[in-house]
């Protein structure tokens, strides 16, 4: 009798730990940060619950960060500015850097255009808010064009990857894996990428509730994902066949991604700020957000000592 009170008891117990674990909802885009923490094996002995939720892009998990039903994400400084600009509840705990080079706008193989000049008065697919849109509002800027010299058609990847394949429209401004997906898969070619035009920041970004009540996770999990970046710049073939495996896509393409991305973690520092305020001034000046943002209101530098920890692991 004495024994099945104590085995009652310490599975109550047991259950009441279970119950007790925090839980951090944590948003991700294709292939990106739970598939390269699950490559670096950083998520083996993690003392919290992480909850996964996918998205196709930026706008739908910042919409869903807005709405409560994830904390934590990774997105473009474009998309992050769009959201702050809106009112969205997110400050910037940690920047992603890496390449420009897979930002790009896209045409097929066969088309006539050569180059972005070719496409005045052509249609370009991309999401609105998204780094796509930046790249052509930094282009056209860079061009001397306004923006009624291009026809951008917003459309999400998945519905622009049917168009751009369908040639309803004449060129496609996306970013990473899908790039790479093109140009492997289908020898579409790069008219221009975002190689001294944008900044190319990514973004780990968190509510402020988030923030104060989930520090402690927070900073364990942005420490992973800097080790797990760490791993992957030294073992990109590795992480490429592990990815090409989770994603269901041939390695050749996330190995023409990752050579050139070289994708790291870096702290919200001086630089990060600048660089940002530069994303903020583009949007301001093209009338995408009325409020001209100051981006040291929404980054939090707090983090800092937690990219360093997950650096030296």
């Amino acid at each position: 009798m004495m024994r099945a009170v104590l085995v009652a008891g310490l599975l109550l117990g047991a259950i009441a730990s279970a119950d007790a674990q925090t839980t951090l909802r944590v948003g991700d885009q294709k292939g990106n940060s739970q598939a390269v923490m699950e490559a670096a094996g950083v998520l083996k002995d993690v003392p919290y619950k992480i909850e996964w939720k996918e998205f196709a892009a930026a706008a739908p998990l910042l919409e869903a960060l807005s709405a409560g039903a994830i904390e934590t994400g990774l997105v473009g400084d474009a998309p992050f500015t769009f959201a702050a600009a809106a009112n969205v509840p997110v400050k910037a705990i940690a920047a992603i850097r890496q390449t420009r080079e897979g930002l790009a706008v896209l045409v097929p193989n066969n088309s006539p255009v050569r180059d972005f000049e070719s496409l005045k008065g052509k249609k370009i697919a991309t999401g609105r808010g998204s780094i796509g849109h930046q790249l052509i509002l930094a282009a056209l800027e860079s061009k001397g064009w306004s923006t009624s010299d291009v026809q951008i058609v917003f459309l999400a990847p998945s519905d622009a990857k049917v168009a751009y394949t369908q040639g309803s429209v004449d060129a496609w401004s996306t970013w990473e894996p899908y790039v790479s997906q093109e140009e492997v898969l289908f020898q579409s070619r790069r008219v221009i990428t975002a190689e001294g035009l944008t900044p190319g920041l990514g973004f780990q970004v968190a509510t402020p509730n988030a923030i104060r009540d989930k520090r402690p996770e927070l900073e364990d999990f942005v420490r992973r994902l800097t080790a797990a970046r760490a791993w992957s710049q030294t073992n990109v073939g590795a992480y490429a066949e592990t990815w090409g495996r989770l994603m269901n896509i041939p390695p050749a393409v996330p190995l023409n991604w990752l050579s050139r991305a070289k994708i790291r973690v870096a702290p919200i520092d001086d630089g990060v700020v600048a660089d940002e305020q530069q994303t903020i001034d583009l949007y301001f000046r093209s009338g995408l957000i009325k409020q001209k943002l100051n981006a040291a209101d929404i980054v939090d530098r707090s983090f800092s000592g937690a990219i360093g920890k997950g650096a030296g692991l």
